[in-house]
């Protein structure tokens, strides 16, 4: 096997999305992504048994695009990568259990990683081919640890302590209730928005005050420090929304869809930006990462880079492309274990939903 510049098929279906991603070291081949969002919409949410069937469904013809993408064969292939969780059970047994049948067939070793990691481990990858993906940050310099990294997606609300990719992560906080990326499609019912909640919410806030209506900030009085000091709570955010929204429908009012928008967005951003600049803060680490589909929310971004260029902290964050769940991360992280030393995870590895973010490689 190439140990300096390995070739890696990565495999992740911890969620909706059936993502197969090759790369080359550090530079990105290809980033096969087939959602099942829309089979998902008519339900409001992520229905898992229909995650798990859809992921069944597109395996195969997502590892084909994505090798010809590439341009390389399975017999290429240095080590296959996959996500082995935390996740949707269902949904992770299908990518598990993809990844050991061509591990076997193949003869090639197996690293089963973190979903979470795999996020952090997105920011390393470089050079994209043919236009397969967004323009990467290919003139930026390497990733520098230790990094604050903030996770947020539909199922995940993370804030972590990255002193190394492939050795050494701490996380520092997470969701005790609803993850934000939930939140927003929650709201978004509550108004009367499609699914998926974020992109909605974001369109029906342009023009909107974010300070029109003073949402609750979860865990963020003085008191929660102790115990909760990088933890996030939006559950109380959501019935505070829907309270509020109540209020005025029984008052025979109308309801200002783009303020409550525009005020629950920035309730949720003021959280996470506050909480992961804090973290720079008190760690002493003048970097910070967001990763995670919640990203795409173009308030996040906003927010994030204004406050942390006021606060000296460097932001980074990868292409859109790579901050949704995706194969390619995995398969970074799979190659950044290869060449750093680290021994496949061997087969009897398995699906774990509920895997700590400290347990970087699975076996």
């Amino acid at each position: 096997m190439n140990t300096e510049n390995p070739l890696v098929l990565g495999i992740e279906t911890s969620c909706d999305e059936t993502g197969v991603g090759i790369v080359r070291g550090t530079t990105l081949l290809s980033n096969t992504i087939s959602s099942s969002m829309d089979e998902h919409a008519r339900y409001g949410g992520v229905v898992p048994e229909v995650a798990a069937r859809a992921h069944l469904e597109a395996m195969t013809p997502a590892i084909t695009t994505a090798l010809a993408d590439a341009g390389v064969t399975l017999d290429e292939i240095d080590a296959i990568a996959v996500t082995s969780g935390p996740g949707l059970a269902g949904a992770l047994m299908v990518g598990v259990g993809a990844a050991k049948a061509l591990a076997l067939a193949l003869e090639k070793p197996i690293y089963a990683v973190n979903h979470l990691v795999g996020h952090v481990g997105a920011d390393v990858l470089r050079a994209p081919v043919d236009g397969a993906v967004d323009a990467l940050a290919g003139d930026e310099a390497p990733i520098q640890y230790p990094t604050i990294a903030l996770l947020v997606s539909g199922g995940h609300t993370s804030l972590l302590l990255v002193r190394d990719l492939v050795s050494d992560v701490e996380l520092l906080g997470e969701t005790i209730d609803d993850a934000a990326g939930e939140a927003f499609d929650k709201v978004a019912r509550l108004l009367g928005l499609p699914y998926p909640g974020g992109p909605e919410i974001d369109r029906a806030a342009v023009g909107g005050d974010p300070k029109a209506i003073r949402f609750p900030r979860g865990l963020s009085l003085p008191k929660d420090h102790e115990a909760h000091r990088y933890d996030f709570s939006f559950s109380g955010l959501k019935t505070a929304v829907a309270r509020w929204v109540e209020k005025k429908q029984d008052a025979g009012e109308d309801v200002p869809l783009s303020d409550v928008a525009a005020s629950f967005r920035e309730a949720v951003v003021d959280v996470l930006i506050t909480k992961a600049l804090a973290a720079c803060a008190e760690y002493g680490v003048p970097r910070l990462l967001l990763g995670g589909g919640v990203v795409a929310n173009a308030r996040v971004r906003e927010v994030a880079a204004a406050r942390a260029a006021s606060a000296g902290v460097a932001l980074r964050i990868p292409p859109l492309s790579l901050c949704t769940d995706n194969g390619a991360m995995i398969a970074a992280l799979g190659a950044q274990l290869i060449m750093a030393g680290h021994a496949p995870s061997g087969l009897g590895f398995g699906a774990d939903s509920t895997l700590p973010v400290t347990e970087i490689q699975v076996g």
